[in-house]
């Protein structure tokens, strides 16, 4: 019986295409054979005139009908004679069968048939004089009905597809406009992430495991007075794995989850955000218990009110509006909970924020160097990869990146090492593939003067000199005079990931920033435009130390940061014209101070950095190694592998 069903569920149905083009096709077939998409039955005369192309011997033949109407064939030659006078043919499409050119109704037919014998007589000639006694009611029938039946049949084959949906577009959505567009993963076949498929994110799954349990176990927590939260609002940078703990709430659960976008809910239609808001919650409520992400919900949930600029998005607001309601209105929702994710939590609405909504603010953060080993293992499990890669130095060479990151960066090191033809992925792949996320691709042919890369040389030269003397300047990695994306060369490092930053630290990385520049003024007493990208970087550092972190004396334990988004001065300083000169001191005279320690560090250290551009300039591509043979070893440098980092914590 199954196979019976099966078979039949894979007969073909007939595609409504087929009979509307069999309907049109019939159309145009019956024009064809009553003589095209002219007059079908010719053009009315009088008797006179039918009398003169008589006398003329321009009629072929003369065709009675019922006794009271002629139509008239002329003979080829009149006929084309007519179109010559008319300047264009009367059909485009040639009659297989002879119509008649003209037609007349005549009172009397004795007296009709009597007139022409007389002409015939006069002229000596025959004219066919035939009778048709049958009419082809049917054929005028059809004639006449059927562009009607091909105009009902387009407007049902419209209506149709508007109503299911069909055909795509905002056309094909007419009449489903208002009806949500969230996805429904079914538990049993869709949703089969778990916890085991996300890396890392230990603290995030730890607060979403508690919205799982109580979807599996409700009667642990109610027994207690506890209720189920409303939502959780997941928070953190893009690519950080946001999406992923969603799905992999919906395949620990196991109930219904609904998936759609912010963005999904607004259309050029006035109210059809709200209405679709409504929907999607009517949906989830008649599945309950269910989940309901929203991915990117800043595309409706951005804060209202006075931030607003005039003229604004009355729609989103609408929908804003709606989703309050339903999240927290007196129509309260049983076991439907709310999961959102966004990057820019700061822009959201305060009462979307609150409590009794989204109950719950998760942080995905992105990951140290342990959860990117782990997230390096679930990425390299389909790589043929060497066995002897080391994974803690993989990670060790990816801070700040996230999980997106490295998953981009094991799919790009698998292409690297096929394009050169290998069998395994080994660790060199991995690190150019870093070095084409991180810098992009390698320009092996763009043309540079020796002067320009000896420059170069120097400059990425005095970066890896500074850093290398300074504590708190992040570890050096490599040096590249390869120009690569839109730089001509790079000094690449590995920051310390740190929870708190010290002064003495940000000046530390900002004179290393600088040494770019100092390296140019010691050894070439000139300076160039290649500093553009350092400049740009201690400029925005010196400004957070006085405007943002209060590690200015002279500028004092002020900040004038609005970390909520919500700031009430709009377009105006919120310090005075006196603050902000002392402001831009400030700013300037940290960053030249720290300019004037790198070129005093370079002065000092002039042989050893002549030495390592000339080593540059050479390989154009030097590491650790070589500056360790050039400066001896750093004193500085901090554990590499992942199991020295947690022995010092430990300690």
């Amino acid at each position: 019986m199954a196979n019976d069903n099966k078979n039949s569920s894979k007969k073909p149905k007939i595609s409504p295409y087929w009979i509307y083009g069999i309907i049109i096709a019939v159309f145009i077939t019956i024009q064809i054979f009553s003589g095209g998409f002219g007059e079908s039955t010719g053009s009315k005369t009088t008797p006179s005139a039918f009398f003169d192309y008589v006398s003329k011997g321009e009629v072929d033949k003369v065709v009675i009908i019922n006794n009271r109407e002629a139509r008239v064939y002329l003979t080829t030659e009149a006929q084309a004679l007519e179109i010559h006078k008319k300047s264009k043919p009367k059909s485009l499409i040639p009659s297989m069968t002879p119509m008649p050119n003209y037609k007349f109704e005549f009172g009397d037919l004795k007296l009709f048939q009597e007139e022409i014998a007389k002409i015939e007589a006069e002229n000596n000639i025959d004219v066919n004089l035939a009778f048709d006694t049958e009419q082809n009611v049917w054929g005028d029938f059809l004639l006449t009905l059927l562009p009607f039946i091909l105009i009902i049949g387009v407007w049902i084959f419209i209506m149709r597809r508007m109503s299911s949906g069909g055909g795509g577009g905002a056309g094909g959505q007419i009449f489903n406009i208002g009806k949500s567009k969230a996805k429904l993963f079914d538990e049993k076949t869709d949703t089969k992430t778990t916890f085991k498929d996300v890396a890392g994110l230990e603290g995030a799954k730890e607060e979403v495991q508690e919205i799982v349990d109580f979807l599996k176990f409700p009667e642990k927590y109610t027994a207690l007075g506890g209720k189920i939260p409303k939502g959780a609002l997941l928070v953190g940078p893009p690519g950080t794995g946001k999406t992923l703990l969603a799905k992999a709430v919906a395949g620990e659960a196991k109930v219904p989850f609904f998936s759609l976008s912010g963005s999904d809910f607004v259309e050029m239609f006035v109210g059809v955000g709200a209405s679709r808001v409504r929907d999607l919650f009517k949906q989830a409520k008649e599945k309950s218990p269910s989940i309901i992400f929203i991915d990117e919900i800043d595309a409706i949930g951005r804060a209202r009110g006075k931030n607003n600029m005039s003229g604004s998005n009355d729609e989103r607001e609408n929908t804003l509006n709606q989703l309050l309601t339903e999240m927290d209105g007196f129509g309260t929702n049983t076991n439907v909970i709310v999961l959102a994710a966004t990057n820019r939590a700061d822009v959201l609405d305060s009462a979307l924020m609150r409590a009794g909504r989204f109950d719950r603010q998760i942080y995905v953060d992105l990951p140290d160097v342990r959860e990117r080993k782990e997230i390096f293992e679930v990425h390299l499990r389909p790589l043929k990869k060497e066995e002897t890669l080391d994974i803690d130095f993989l990670a060790k060479q990816t801070p700040g990146f996230s999980g997106a990151d490295i998953a981009n960066v094991c799919n790009e090191s698998a292409l690297i090492a096929a394009r050169k033809g290998k069998k395994a992925v080994n660790k060199q792949d991995f690190l150019d593939a870093v070095d084409r996320i991180v810098g992009g691709l390698e320009k092996k042919n763009k043309i540079i003067t020796p002067d320009e890369k000896r420059a170069v040389a120097f400059h990425e030269a005095g970066h890896a000199t500074v850093s290398w003397m300074l504590e708190h300047a992040a570890p050096l990695v490599k040096v590249t005079i390869v120009p690569r994306g839109q730089s001509l060369g790079a000094a690449w490092y590995l920051p310390e990931e740190r929870l708190i930053v010290r002064p003495e630290q940000m000046l530390d990385e900002m004179c290393a920033a600088l040494g770019g520049r100092a390296a140019e003024k010691v050894i070439f007493d000139k300076i160039s435009t290649g500093a553009l990208s350092d400049l740009e970087k201690v400029t925005k550092q010196a400004r957070a130390m006085v405007t943002v972190y209060g590690l200015s004396d002279k500028v004092g334990n002020l900040t004038y940061y609005d970390s909520s988004g919500q700031s009430e001065y709009g377009f105006t300083k919120p310090y005075s014209e006196r603050t902000a000169e002392l402001i831009d001191k400030e700013i300037s005279d940290i960053i030249e101070k720290q300019y004037d320690r790198a070129i005093a560090l370079l002065e000092k250290n002039k042989d050893k950095l002549t030495e390592l551009a000339e080593v540059l300039l050479d390989k154009e591509v030097i590491f650790k190694d070589n500056l360790e043979k050039i400066f001896g070893k750093r004193p500085y440098d901090k554990p590499e592998t992942i199991s020295e980092i947690i022995s010092e914590e430990e300690e």
